[in-house]
């Protein structure tokens, strides 16, 4: 007689969809009658055209760069696997990915700062032109040259859409305070634009592995080309600096700043929790054993962190706001424990997903509060710079973590999350120093 084994196959309650987004929608559209401004739409709170027609754009070419980046990130690794990568290769694959971001990526954000934002933004979508074309072309040899030109795209970004808007602002003379609304919308619409990327790359793909695997490329070299057209014709940029006097002053400001290497240090714990997530996050899902549905789990950590985000206006901007720094202190100390439970291996499926939601939803609120900060402290000619720097140590410590787990098995994964929540305590008693040494520098020439 034979014995039947039934598959327990988890997902989430379809109910959480609607209240992550009715969630969102209320947190939005409620936020302008708390700050006792009229109502009108959710980028109209009494700003000027000029502004609003500025930030619009942006973000319209923010969201395309999103698409794009997130066709990639849920894109690739399905690619990986039907070309039939082994888990060693792909452990390889991401090890170079971090190792160009570290040693290429670290000078993009100075080289913009150098040569202007746009044209390095510029590079962004050409690197996805390349790469989709280059697919096109060719399968399993295109791989090593997408892997370095996507992780390079990454870093830029990460850096220099951030650095563009603040620029641009500042040179068409915008209210400084507007600059917390771009930001938070920033994430906002990243979030959003992943979770379309991945509706889309479903759509591309469709049933036919074989016939649809190439439509994506299609679709990214379709959007770079959209880009590419709408900034050249919509901004103009003139470079002043050279390089001795941007040599000078990064010396000068960051590194003789004890406060700006607090934010850096605080960036890169932040940069390096967000990278063992993604790398860690499907292993520790499926480690009991039971099937879990990923692509229905995915969206509702990208909806946590649209939510974290509307929560910055009511917190920072709002009628009862607080002070940044002590925010970003218990944001980060939350963070610390929420990883501390992940790495104690506790394998309940409906816990670890809340615990997710509950990480992606501070760190949409993280992102925007330390980009303002950046704002108070860094003076915008150095920005990139500064950014780029922050991320160093968070590739370098992925890619350190990626070889002793993937090719020495010196370490297991709680370990590496062990070591997360440990970066997140630290950057929690950087904001707290940070919050005592007082004053910020440039207050006059950057206040919020």
């Amino acid at each position: 007689m034979g014995v039947v084994i039934e598959s327990s196959i988890w997902e989430p309650n379809p109910s959480l969809y609607i209240f992550i987004f009715l969630c969102c929608f209320f947190s939005i559209f409620l936020l302008p009658y708390s700050s006792n401004k009229t109502p009108s739409s959710l980028f109209d709170h009494g700003f000027s055209s000029s502004f609003l027609r500025f930030q619009r754009s942006f973000l319209f070419v923010f969201s395309l760069a999103s698409v794009m980046e997130g066709l990639w990130s849920v894109f690739g690794e399905f690619e990986l696997v039907n070309y039939g990568a082994s888990k060693e290769q792909m452990i390889l694959f991401l090890s170079v990915g971090f190792a160009a971001a570290l040693f290429v990526g670290t000078f993009l954000g100075m080289l913009s700062d150098f040569i202007g934002q746009k044209k390095v933004c510029l590079v962004f979508f050409i690197l996805h032109f390349i790469v989709g074309i280059w697919k096109r072309i060719t399968t399993h040899s295109s791989v090593w040259v997408a892997n370095i030109c996507l992780s390079l795209a990454s870093s830029i970004f990460t850096v220099n859409f951030e650095t563009w808007a603040v620029v641009e602002h500042e040179k068409q003379g915008h209210r400084q305070d507007t600059l917390s609304d771009t930001f938070w919308l920033m994430t906002f619409f990243e979030s959003a634009s992943l979770i379309g990327s991945q509706v889309l790359a479903n759509w591309l793909v469709g049933s036919n592995v074989e016939k649809g695997i190439s439509s994506p490329y299609t679709a990214s070299v379709f959007l770079a080309i959209i880009a590419i057209i709408f900034i050249t014709r919509g901004w103009t940029e003139n470079s002043t600096l050279t390089f001795k006097e941007y040599r000078t002053s990064f010396k000068t400001c960051i590194f003789g700043d004890r406060r700006i290497w607090l934010l850096i240090c605080a960036q890169a714990c932040i940069q390096f929790s967000i990278g063992v997530f993604w790398v860690l996050w499907a292993p520790t899902l499926v480690a009991d054993g039971r099937e879990v549905h990923l692509g229905l789990i995915y969206p509702c950590l990208l909806g946590a962190r649209m939510l974290g985000s509307t929560i910055f206006p009511w917190l920072i901007s709002g009628p009862s706001s607080f002070r940044t720094e002590d925010c970003l202190v218990y944001a980060f100390t939350v963070l610390g424990f929420v990883f501390s439970i992940i790495a104690y291996d506790y394998q309940e499926i409906g816990i670890l997903v809340t615990l997710f939601c509950l990480f992606h939803a501070i760190v949409g609120f993280i992102l925007p509060s330390l980009a303002r900060l950046r704002t108070m402290y860094v003076p915008n000619e150095l920005r990139g710079g500064m950014i780029s720097l922050s991320l160093a140590p968070a590739n370098a410590a992925i890619l350190l973590f990626l070889l002793q787990r993937g090719y020495y098995q010196n370490i297991d994964n709680a370990v590496m999350l062990s070591f997360t929540a440990l970066g997140l305590f630290i950057a929690a008693g950087c904001m707290h120093i940070l919050k005592r040494w007082g004053k910020q520098p440039y207050q006059n020439g950057h206040k919020l």
